[in-house]
């Protein structure tokens, strides 16, 4: 019972703690996208296209690294099927943690002592992935949505023109 007292006390502290490091760490992530972004604008003339090019690289690799290459690891070695492996890779990452499946913990299997820390480090890791994720979806839509606005602005500008441009001409006619 006092096991249990000390884990909700525990987690009190510790998930708001952990939740702000993987988003430090996405952040700086993403900032180490941005900069490689930049060394190659500085290079190139092509700012979008780069950007473009880069983040959906990024994201094409790094999606790789956390869903694909842990699948084909945890099918050799929890000898789990393609979809045992894709669930589990997917309820991990997106701390869902049913608790069903468990690697690095079947009594029967033999495990490389590297692969409990390889597996944390794909955790923390991936979580991190996962927060940058965030962090860079919420930028993108910040700035289409500043896109936008700039857009609604200019027509009601170019709208509130033509109005005036309308109320003025009848008066000019008239003198």
């Amino acid at each position: 019972m006092y096991g249990q007292i000390f884990c909700v006390f525990f987690a009190l502290i510790g998930i708001p703690l952990n939740v702000v490091v993987l988003n430090k760490v996405g952040k700086y992530m993403l900032s180490i996208e941005r900069k490689f972004c930049n060394f190659v604008e500085q290079k190139t003339n092509r700012k979008k296209c780069v950007r473009v090019f880069i983040h959906s690289l990024s994201f094409a690799i790094l999606a790789v690294l956390y869903f694909v290459a842990p699948v084909l690891v945890f099918q050799h070695y929890e000898g789990w099927s393609y979809a045992e492996a894709v669930y589990y890779c997917f309820i991990t990452l997106s701390t869902i943690g049913f608790g069903d499946y468990v690697a690095d913990n079947n009594p029967d299997r033999y495990y490389p002592e590297w692969y409990g820390c390889i597996m944390g480090a794909w955790i923390f890791f991936g979580l991190a992935w996962l927060a940058l994720l965030i962090n860079h979806s919420i930028e993108l839509l910040e700035r289409f949505n500043g896109y936008l606005k700039e857009k609604r602005e200019g027509m009601a500008a170019l709208s509130q023109g033509s109005r005036q441009e309308m109320t003025q001409a009848p008066e000019e006619s008239l003198k």
